[in-house]
């Protein structure tokens, strides 16, 4: 019987590829040993249980290092098992590796100062740096134990890799030889990809730093399930996180008020219910278009529209990001996603004031639900960072009898699920929904297939089966006791599918529906002006009389005196601060233009006409930009009091 050709060599890389994962392994409980104390893993098993969800980001690390080497080791060179070959494979293999390893034994003791991995941001602070060497040698004989650990791994996974030695196989005919290595190719390169991503499922992005917050019980404990390569790796070309220094601090703060302290109403405690509704844009709520001027409007929203007359809506409301991510981080934490996210960047993993944290110091009970399977879009890691107390998603709904078959439950049976739970809760409680349905591809459950308006774009009749969803919640919440002690709001995540044209208009993208509702109606009218999402979190502290004062970008819809009306945003390559009558845009070192707020395509700069209103509007801009910045990058994201 005649051996598969080239069966040595692929053993031979399934070996090497192996060696680099024990190596990790070693790595990773040496990283625990130096950090046990700021780690707190608890028992043996728990320790376990995150060295093995790390073994997904351990691959993505491994076969991004290893590309090449992986590559060159399965290409049909006929030349691959001779010694010279070889030879020059073992060199690029320790060129690789050791290089990428290392970096795990630097966070041994920087992660003590730093709270987390390092990322390509630490090798922006270390270019700053004119005394490198100096810094190194300082570092070396400081922890020299760490370097001797290094090479002592270093040097047993050499003696490891010789220890398994290639011959040559016997010659085979050259179709039998080129065949089998195409298929073999072709099978590699495909796990290659699923573990680049770390996810053979589908999945709507590869995994990131916030991914491995989905396993742990407190946020440090996502630094050992991560390893050092894979971080930098992941925010490479992610950190467009600069600071800048236009004004000064006083500027600043006298025109941004980063720290609120709101002292309008007597302090409640109302319990907090809110719907972040997937891609549910301004453009489908037929209340938020009362004004339009676009012909045979059509909306989508009946039951929204009705709850809208005993609301408080904000009809020039916008996203601050253009992902569902990014909804959540805007609209819970008040932290918008310019032209990188926030989510996806280096500084999520820090303690962040938010509505979780400043309600939990009130007393309530805070979870978030999500339909989808667990840790989709990266909910639960960063929900973890946040701080929630509970997280309901796929597996805690468990009937998979409702699961729509590509994203999660269907929204009328899990808005059920959402009352049911809330209704166990004790009371004050503030609970986040996020919607699953309104998503491509655009399916409805079957039993309601013409029960919608199909409407004009692929996503209506999913808004109207969502409407229909939220209609449902509503009828059986009202009939619960927590019920008239609750304030809801709705707001989407971020747009969609465009119908008309008025909406693919710059200043129109992006636009969504932001709704207050209370059972009192103690808030009830239709505002016009601009207002986002980051405004929500300190909005419903105002409605509540928080007492304390609190972090926040955003301004208060209803009682603020300090900020005048804006909104702040990234598209088209500028940040974008709209406020009064004009728009700014800001490249991030200078103003390059302003723009009458009429102007919706930004066709007419009126730079050179610059108005002392228009002057005061570039300076907020600047402002916030540059408050962002610093408070991000130097992890000062909750007030210091």
């Amino acid at each position: 019987m005649h051996k598969f050709p080239r069966i040595n060599e692929y053993k031979a890389l399934v070996y090497r590829v192996l060696l680099a994962y024990g190596f990790y392994s070693i790595v990773r409980i040496l990283f625990f040993l130096y950090n046990a104390k700021l780690l707190k893993v608890d028992t043996a098993s728990d320790f376990f249980a995150l060295c093995y969800h790390g073994i997904a980001f351990d691959t993505t690390s491994i076969i991004y290092t290893n590309g090449l080497f992986i590559l060159l080791s399965i290409l049909p060179l006929k030349i691959n098992a001779k010694k010279g070959f070889q030879k020059f494979l073992f060199y690029l293999y320790f060129a690789t590796n050791l290089l990428a390893y290392a970096t795990n034994f630097i966070d041994f003791i920087y992660y003590r100062y730093t709270f987390s991995r390092s990322t390509r941001a630490s090798l922006d602070t270390l270019e700053n740096e004119q005394n490198k060497g100096l810094l190194f040698f300082n570092f070396l004989i400081n922890y020299w134990h760490v370097f001797l650990l290094f090479f002592i791994t270093a040097i047993l996974w050499v003696i490891l890799y010789k220890r398994y030695k290639i011959k040559e196989d016997k010659p085979v005919s050259n179709p039998k030889y080129f065949g089998a290595s195409i298929a073999v190719f072709l099978i590699i390169v495909t796990l290659c990809i699923g573990g680049i991503r770390g996810d053979f499922r589908k999945s709507t992005r590869p995994i990131n730093l916030l991914d491995a917050s989905r396993f742990v019980t407190n946020a440090a404990q996502a630094d050992l399930v991560l390893n050092t390569p894979f971080a930098i790796i992941r925010t490479w070309s992610t950190n467009s996180f600069k600071k800048i220094d236009l004004l000064s601090k006083n500027e600043v703060d006298s025109l941004l008020v980063p720290i609120k302290h709101y002292a309008n109403n007597p302090e409640t405690k109302p319990n907090v219910v809110i719907f972040i509704l997937e891609s549910f844009a301004r453009e489908y709520n037929g209340a938020f278009n009362k004004n339009t001027t676009i012909p045979n409007y059509e909306g989508y929203t009946p039951f929204v529209d009705s709850l809208a007359q005993h609301s408080l809506i904000f009809t020039n409301a916008y996203a601050n990001g253009w992902k569902s991510i990014h909804g959540v981080s805007s609209v819970i934490a008040g932290i918008p996603s310019f032209k990188d996210a926030f989510t996806s960047s280096p500084y999520p993993k820090q303690k962040i004031e938010s509505l979780v944290s400043t309600l939990k110091s009130e007393g309530y009970d805070t979870s978030f639900f999500h339909g989808a399977p667990n840790g989709s879009m990266g909910f639960l890691g960063f929900g973890n960072i946040l701080g929630y107390d509970h997280y309901y998603g796929k597996t805690e709904y468990n009937n998979d009898a409702d699961f729509d078959g590509v994203w999660g439950i269907w929204d009328e049976p899990f808005f059920q699920f959402f009352n049911k739970e809330l209704t166990k809760k004790k009371q004050p409680f503030m609970a986040t929904m996020f919607s699953v349905s309104s998503h491509e591809p655009y399916r409805i459950p079957e039993r309601y297939e013409g029960k919608f308006p199909k409407g004009k774009v692929n996503i209506n009749q999913c808004i109207g089966y969502t409407d229909y969803a939220l209609k449902q919640f509503f009828k059986s919440a009202e009939k619960e006791s927590w019920f008239k002690n609750t304030i809801f709001v709705m707001v989407a995540d971020h747009g969609n599918t465009i119908a008309y044209d008025e909406y693919r208009k710059e200043l129109n993208k992006n636009t969504v529906p932001i709704l207050f509702y209370s059972p009192n109606e103690k808030y009830v009218g239709v505002n016009n002006d601009w207002a986002q999402q980051i405004d929500i979190y300190p909005t419903l502290l105002d409605m509540m009389g928080y007492q304390k004062p609190f972090r926040s970008w955003g301004r208060s819809l209803i009682n603020e005196k300090q900020v005048p009306p804006f909104v702040v945003k990234y598209s088209a390559n500028v940040f974008q601060y709209m406020s009064g009558d004009y728009v700014c845009t800001f490249d991030g070192k200078k103003i390059v233009g302003y723009y009458s707020k009429d102007d919706k395509n930004l066709e007419h700069n009126l730079i050179k006409q610059k108005t002392p209103e228009m002057d005061v509007i570039g300076q907020r801009c600047i402002a916030f930009i540059q408050d962002y910045m610093e408070r991000i990058i130097d992890k000062r994201l909750e007030t210091v009091r």
